[in-house]
């Protein structure tokens, strides 16, 4: 756990297993915030790929993925070798690869059979109804 999640249970004293759980899901959680590290996730899980692969895929600038890349690796979702100039990223926790999977693909179920699924089952609420 970082210094930065420990700092949010600090003034409650030391942290019991189950703040430790709350604090490291968060944790999680925020590294997996922004929509382009999901797809980078997305776009990994089959197999490694280099930053030209990537932005193939991924619409942004090179300077953004990599900025993202570093992120992901320093904090162990990525890993990462190097071949001649190339720098290939693969999975490196296949547990936040399967939380992106399991959260987006049941977010993309809810938007196409939004109607089917009752609002206690949902991961996120039904968007407002215009007109």
């Amino acid at each position: 756990m970082t210094a930065a999640a420990q700092a949010e249970f600090a003034d409650d004293g030391p942290l019991d297993e189950s703040d430790q759980v709350f604090a490291t899901a968060a944790e999680l959680f925020r590294l997996l915030a922004t929509p382009i590290r999901l797809k980078i996730i997305s776009a990994l899980c089959g197999h490694e790929k280099n930053v030209s692969q990537l932005l193939h895929e991924i619409e942004t600038t090179q300077p953004n993925m990599s900025q993202h890349l570093a992120t992901l690796y320093r904090a162990g979702v990525l890993v990462r070798r190097r071949d001649a100039t190339q720098i290939y990223y693969r999975i490196g926790s296949e547990r936040a690869a399967m939380l992106c999977r399991a959260v987006c693909t049941q977010i993309a179920v809810e938007m196409d059979d939004g109607d089917e699924i009752p609002a206690a089952e949902r991961l996120v609420p039904r968007p407002a109804m215009k007109g």
